[in-house]
């Protein structure tokens, strides 16, 4: 009997989906398995970055979880560190519209408004009266439907919900235009409500919040103490795989046997042969490598467009800035600021103070704005600095500073999202899969569960899934 050859595979990409893909492949296999991680980057994470800021770890991309959602803490028991999760203090968003900051209004979803909503200190009369309108005004719906959010939005409230509640909330998440933005990629509960007969959009939010049972008690995000740079380390590590860091992957090839991949630059090529490979990077450069292997995929992945955004971390002595009690504040899209969101780190998370300094980010930038991010780092902190004074009064200079650039950080969930997605998806041949946050949801639990799916698809390929 012939040994048994341990199976190779190798991992394009080394940010929470890649790894959580090797972590998943890993348990799989077992110990014998030779898993690769090639990762263009000099770290891994991808658009997870934790940073020194003033002596304390603090988190410049994502920087927080979805609680509720169950990827982010079942990862962290797997790997010893279900201790590290904290919440936020209970203080509550703000949003400036209409040259005024007051409460984020509560009962909406997403910024669609239910008939509980109470919005008198975010819209004028005339946008109340326009939402008060809505419930009685003839809804042309059809299933197949999947319009851009804002412009439906548009459509029945008028553009002052559009404006200073939709786009200011999604506008956060995926750095995008709500008017751009797929309907049923992005709020999935109103179109299935609009589907299931609701006859507004006032009616369908009212049933999407109200559908199925209460939800769980406790904190709806969460973070990790010490940042995200903990999760990440602990699960290169509880992986076992070759991290390859500063490697490029230039082509991906159909072999008689599984996949070769060609790496590093073009005069002094490396070659590497596995069985099997997961592509955990953005779309374009899933669709470049895609292109031979499965040419419907990459299509489809190349009509997937990125946005690029600036977050901007800032510490202050603590009788240098006087913060509302407020987690933060959103930022209307009508607003005369740069920034479009800026969060109250010290307040909303206890953690983020140890040595009583006062530290926020605020985030710049939204699909179709590149050109405008092109300044140097010291422009973009005096945007920042200049729009916290109008918001805050804060004057003083800061005694840290860190600028994030996220070069096409984010992707953009266009109408027709969830079609593009399916493409790429059945038209993967066997032993190649995909994950990330191109896929089903730009949130760090989202990214864990293509990740782990992926790794399920192509183990499946090589023996049995237990």
């Amino acid at each position: 009997m012939s040994p048994r050859i341990a199976p190779r595979i190798a991992i394009v990409g080394g940010g929470i989906s890649g790894l959580a893909a090797a972590h998943r492949l890993r348990t799989l296999l077992g110990r014998e398995a030779v898993i690769t991680v090639l990762e263009q980057r000099d770290r891994t994470g991808g658009v997870l970055h934790t940073v020194d800021l003033a002596g304390v770890p603090f988190d410049v991309g994502a920087e927080a979880f979805l609680a509720r959602r169950p990827e982010v803490p079942a990862l962290l028991d797997e790997l010893g560190l279900i201790g590290r999760i904290v919440h936020p203090t209970g203080a509550r968003a703000s949003v400036r519209a209409a040259g005024r900051t007051g409460p984020l209004p509560g009962a909406t979803l997403m910024g669609v408004p239910t008939s509980a909503a109470r919005l008198d200190d975010v819209l004028s009369p005339d946008g109340l009266a326009a939402v008060a309108a809505e419930p009685a005004a003839p809804l042309d719906w059809s299933r197949d439907a999947d319009p851009a959010l804002g412009m439906l939005l548009r459509e029945r409230f008028g553009a002052e919900v559009t404006e200073r509640l939709a786009d200011p909330l999604l506008g956060g998440v995926y750095a995008g235009r709500v008017d751009a933005l797929s309907l049923r990629a992005t709020v999935p509960a109103l179109a299935a409500a609009l589907d299931a007969g609701a006859t507004s959009l006032t009616a369908a939010a009212d049933r999407a919040v109200g559908v199925g049972p209460a939800p769980a008690g406790g904190p709806v995000f969460g973070a990790v103490e010490g940042g995200y740079q903990v999760l990440l380390a602990a699960l290169a590590a509880a992986s076992g795989a070759l991290l390859r860091l500063r490697t490029t992957v230039r082509e991906l090839e159909r072999t008689a046997t599984g996949w070769r991949l060609t790496l590093g630059p073009v005069p002094a090529p490396e070659y590497l042969d596995v069985d099997a490979v997961v592509l955990a990077v953005p779309a374009p450069a899933a669709a470049r490598l895609l292109a031979t292997a499965a040419p419907n995929s990459a299509r489809a992945a190349g009509e997937i467009e990125l946005a690029s955004s600036v977050v901007v971390a800032l510490a202050y002595e603590p009788d240098a800035v006087t913060l509302p009690g407020t987690s933060g504040v959103l930022v209307a899209a009508d607003e005369p600021l740069a920034i479009k969101a800026a969060t109250h780190s010290t307040t909303k998370w206890a953690h983020l103070s140890p040595d009583g300094l006062v530290r926020l980010r605020a985030s710049l930038g939204r699909f179709g704005e590149a050109a405008t991010l092109q300044v140097d780092d010291a422009e973009l902190v005096a945007w920042v600095r200049a729009d916290l004074a109008a918001l805050t009064g804060t004057t003083a200079a800061p005694v840290a500073v860190h600028v994030q650039r996220w070069g096409g950080g984010l992707p953009q969930y266009a109408p027709g999202h969830l079609d593009r997605v399916a493409a790429i998806e059945q038209g993967l041949p066997a032993g190649l899969a995909v994950a990330g946050a191109a896929l089903h949801g730009v949130g760090v639990p989202a990214c864990i569960a293509t990740g782990r799916a992926a790794a399920e698809r192509v183990a499946g390929a090589l023996v049995p899934v237990a």
